[in-house]
C-alpha cells in the first residue's frame, strides 16, 4: 500500500521507519513542524511536506499526533476517496475522523522514545474499523508491520491504554523516585538496574505478575514498613504512593486466595 504519515512525534518515527521496512510504500511525511518532520521523513526514506494542497495521494492514511489534535488534524485535511484514513490513539474514537471517510483506528501499544528503535514486529497493533472491508484493509496493512494483530474497539482500547500508564508510565516514575533515593546516599542508578531487569522478566515469563510478586508488603513485614516510612521522612506524596501500593500489594495477595 502507498502510505502517508501524518505527524513527527516519537509514534510517527516508530511507524515511519516500521512502513519503510516493510512492503509498503511511505510515500510523504505529513507534520507541520519541518525540522522534525524532515527528520522523521528521512529515518522513513521519504519526503516531507506541511503544505495541505499538496497532501500525496495513498492508500492509508495515519494520522500519528496527540489524542486531543487527531480531531482538528483531520479535518484541516482533504482526503482523497476511498482511502482509509487511520489514526493511532490508544483513547482515541472513530469519530475523531472525517465521516466521509473510510475510518479505521490502527494503534501501536508500545512506549516509544525518539532515537530509540523498537523490535516493531513485536508491537501489538489494535485494529477498529466501521465498515468490515476497511477494516480488512487496515489488518491486512498491519500485518505487513507487526506479527501481533488484534481486533479491538474503543471501550477495549481504553482499558489497554489504562495498562500502558500503569506498567509504563507510573512504573518508570518510580523508576525516577528509586533514582533519587539512591542519589541521597551518593549512589548510581545502576545498582537498582539488576532488580528492574529481572523483576521485568520473571512478570513477563510468568504470565502472573501476582505470583511472583515479593517484598515486605507481600510478606505483611510491619517493622521493615515502618522503616521504610521513616526514611520517607517528611515527602507526604511519597508516603502516600509506598502506603497506597503496600496496600495494594497486600489486598491482591488476599483476593487471590479466594
Amino acid at each position: 500500500m502507498k502510505v502517508v504519515i501524518i505527524g513527527s512525534g516519537n509514534v510517527a518515527e516508530s511507524l515511519a521507519r516500521a512502513v519503510r521496512e516493510s512492503e509498503n510504500t511511505l510515500v510523504q511525511l505529513f507534520a507541520r513542524n519541518e525540522e522534525r518532520g524532515r527528520k522523521v521523513a528521512e529515518i522513513g526514506g521519504t519526503q516531507w511536506c506541511n503544505n495541505p494542497s499538496a497532501l500525496a495521494v495513498a492508500d492509508i492514511y495515519l494520522i500519528s499526533v496527540s489524542d486531543r489534535a487527531v480531531k482538528e488534524v483531520a479535518e484541516s485535511l482533504t482526503f482523497p476517496e476511498g482511502a482509509i484514513v487511520a489514526h493511532t490513539a490508544g483513547c482515541g474514537t472513530l469519530d475523531m475522523l472525517p465521516a466521509q471517510s473510510r475510518r479505521a483506528v490502527i494503534y501501536p501499544f508500545q512506549t516509544f522514545t525518539a532515537g530509540r528503535i523498537v523490535d516493531f514486529r513485536k508491537v501489538y497493533l489494535f485494529i477498529e474499523a466501521e465498515e468490515p472491508q476497511t477494516f480488512d484493509e487496515a489488518y491486512r496493512f498491519a500485518t505487513t508491520l507487526s506479527d501481533n494483530v488484534e481486533r479491538a474497539d474503543a471501550a477495549v482500547r481504553a482499558k489497554i491504554h489504562l495498562t500502558g500508564v500503569l506498567a509504563s508510565n507510573f512504573v518508570n516514575n518510580l523508576y525516577s523516585t528509586a533514582a533519587e533515593v539512591l542519589s541521597s546516599a551518593s549512589l548510581p542508578f545502576d545498582v537498582v538496574a539488576p532488580v528492574i531487569e529481572e523483576t521485568a522478566a520473571k512478570a513477563v515469563a510468568s504470565g502472573n505478575p501476582a505470583s511472583v510478586q515479593t517484598g515486605p508488603a507481600m510478606r505483611g513485614d510491619m517493622p521493615t514498613l515502618e522503616r521504610h516510612r521513616a526514611l520517607i521522612g517528611e515527602d507526604e506524596l511519597l508516603r502516600t504512593i509506598y502506603d497506597t501500593i503496600s496496600k495494594n500489594i497486600w489486598r491482591i495477595k488476599e483476593t487471590s486466595k479466594r
